[in-house]
């Protein structure tokens, strides 16, 4: 059903795919937005490695979840912030697209929030704070990884 990647040489393993997964904090979700075009939005996200899945948190209207409502299918691409080799101009870059489905989490928990917000800070009494005004108006979406992959890109 997905393809292989063509130039098999640069694939990353699943391991080094959660690595950028757990490191970054940012990437591009696209959706199946109106009269079939995509749209692709750049969001932050928590992954949850021991249940393989993907959190994004969200308002509870807009385009975004329009087109979720008509199709859950996504892909959600990531990718590091690169590295040069040395002596070498050109940019490394690491990246992982992942293919699945979305939905709204009914009743998510403030540890999962927590978890979230703890990829940009530690304040605690923060990140209650804002639990506590915004969960009223917040969506937790939740993507189901049906097919993920990693590859290493050199710009040259």
């Amino acid at each position: 059903m997905f393809r292989d990647l063509t130039r098999k040489k640069q694939r990353l393993s699943a391991v080094e795919c959660k690595e950028i997964l757990k490191q970054e904090v940012r990437g591009v979700l696209a959706v199946n937005g109106d009269d079939g075009y995509p749209y692709a939005l750049p969001i932050n996200f928590y992954f949850d490695e021991e249940s393989n899945k993907i959190y994004f948190h969200s308002g509870k209207s807009g385009y975004k979840l329009d087109s979720i409502a008509g199709s859950d299918k996504v892909s959600f691409c990531i990718y590091d912030k690169g590295y040069h080799k040395d002596g070498d101009w050109s940019l490394n870059i690491r990246s992982v697209i992942i293919f699945g489905h979305i939905h709204i989490v009914d009743n998510w928990s403030d540890e999962l929030m927590v978890n979230f917000c703890k990829r940009f800070t530690c304040d605690r009494d923060y990140i209650y704070n804002e639990i506590v005004k915004f969960r009223s108006s917040t969506a937790i979406l939740c993507l189901e990884i049906e097919h993920m992959t990693g590859k290493l890109v050199n710009e040259a």
